[in-house]
């Protein structure tokens, strides 16, 4: 199972995909203005401009990320803050990408990413969970470590809270913001937050240790958007020093002709295994505090629980997975005391 899960990791670099999360990176050509990539289709959404339904505003903008994309992924290091730090060449890759409805409760909507290759390869990416007004989120604080973040009451009014998981549906990074509908256009912007580094960065450099990043998601008559304003920050001691800003812009383009039949059928096959996994995550992560208990730069978690999900799509033995996903989460995933925010639960 291990090899099986790190040929499908491994055919990540022939999707030419940098994930947010952990899919392998490998670079491809960029597109370098939108005459020369083809047109995408285009979708005409009911306007938001008027305060009259903030709410149903908001979930009609994230619900329109579901879809079918050609998705292009661009990092740029702008400005050098530390001393004689020489700015990396920009990182570009592409591929396909199709973003599905797992859960719509109303104030919660999950969506899961799959990548599918024009072979018919296809790799599980990373999920978004959209909540509505929650009153305490976990939050990344660095090394390995994630803290239960308690809000305060004026804080929460009309906020959605997006939560962002890793391929094996571990924990990445969480934010809080508001949707803006201004002029027509839909907009998230979330507040700074922490970020473990992404696999793009972990497996070619040791030289920082966080992300402090602001998000921002934009709904367009083509697709979306998510932009990325980036600060590489140096972790020592316990003492935090900034080395570069970087900008990122991931444009999720829609797209015809593409087939994106082996994830949808991948997704019918795998969902009551991930639906499994996703709730031990969810126990574990209602602690007041979490560690993954293995390095960043170790994928051997991430292609186990790959692997055992290949196994469920051919014996359907959801017992089994079940017992296998308890077994692997003793020794993977450890329960911590509460950390404060002056350990890092906050990001500005």
């Amino acid at each position: 199972m291990m090899t099986l899960a790190r040929t499908l990791l491994a055919a990540g670099a022939a999707f030419g995909l940098a994930a947010c999360a952990t899919t392998p990176y490998a670079p491809a050509a960029r597109a370098d203005s939108a005459a020369k990539q083809p047109p995408a289709p285009q979708r005409i959404l009911p306007r938001c401009e008027t305060p009259d339904a903030p709410f149903e505003c908001d979930r009609r903008a994230i619900l329109a990320m579901q879809g079918e994309y050609a998705v292009s992924f661009h990092f740029d290091e702008t400005v050098a803050l530390a001393p004689g730090y020489a700015p990396k060449p920009d990182k570009d890759s592409g591929g396909h990408e199709l973003v599905l409805l797992v859960e719509d409760s109303g104030t919660r909507i999950v969506l899961q990413h799959i990548l599918v290759g024009a072979s018919g390869m296809v790799i599980k990416h990373w999920r978004q969970d959209w909540q509505y007004e929650t009153p305490a989120h976990w939050a990344y604080i660095g090394d390995q470590r994630f803290a239960r973040r308690e809000r305060a009451p004026d804080e929460i009014d009309g906020t959605w809270t997006q939560s962002v998981y890793e391929v094996h549906d571990g924990p990445r990074y969480a934010g809080i913001g508001r949707w803006n509908h201004r002029y027509g256009v839909s907009t998230w912007t979330s507040e700074r937050t922490w970020r473990p580094l992404p696999r793009r960065e972990y497996t070619t450099r040791d030289d920082y240790q966080l992300l402090n990043v602001e998000n921002r998601h934009t709904i367009t008559p083509t697709g979306w958007t998510h932009e990325q304003d980036n600060t590489k920050v140096m972790r020592a001691e316990g003492r935090d020093a900034v080395l570069v800003r970087e900008l990122g812009f991931n444009d999720y383009r829609l797209v015809s002709g593409h087939d994106f039949g082996p994830g949808k059928r991948y997704w019918e096959e795998t969902a009551p295994f991930w639906d499994a996994v996703r709730a031990r995550w969810d126990a574990a992560l209602a602690a007041p505090g979490l560690r993954l208990a293995y390095p960043a730069d170790e994928e051997a978690f991430l292609t186990d629980v790959l692997a055992r999900a290949e196994a469920f799509r051919k014996d359907r033995d959801l017992a089994a997975a079940t017992a296998w996903i308890e077994a692997a989460f003793a020794t993977r995933v450890a329960v911590e005391p509460q950390r404060t925010p002056a350990e890092g639960a906050t990001a500005r």
